[in-house]
């Protein structure tokens, strides 16, 4: 399939990306990842295997639009829970810290 990343054209299939990732140990996920195999990879560390790029010079949704369009399960970044605020009491408790020996 021919795709583009990073301005630059790209003749990519499914088996050829999964050979270049193999013997390639996956980074700690951060953002956006793709699963290769059994593995799950960062979406830039692949990017940046299967262009031979630098990973400042694509995005991760350019990688993962094509990814995906391979075949590859994509999936997106974790975005963590919004907090619950904490009424003026808790927070006034929280900044004191809980009182000693009890």
């Amino acid at each position: 399939m021919r795709c583009v990343i990073a301005r630059f054209p790209f003749d990519l299939f499914k088996n050829e990306v999964e050979a270049s990732m193999k013997g390639i140990k996956p980074e700690p996920v951060i953002g956006d990842a793709v699963v290769v195999g059994r593995r799950v990879y960062p979406v830039k560390q692949v990017g940046e295997v299967i262009t031979r790029q630098d990973r400042r010079d694509f995005s991760a949704a350019e990688v993962t639009r094509a990814l995906s369009r391979l075949g590859f399960t994509c999936r997106p970044a974790e975005v963590p829970a919004p907090a619950v605020p904490l009424t003026p009491l808790e927070n006034a408790s929280a900044l004191l810290g809980s009182p000693g020996g009890v």
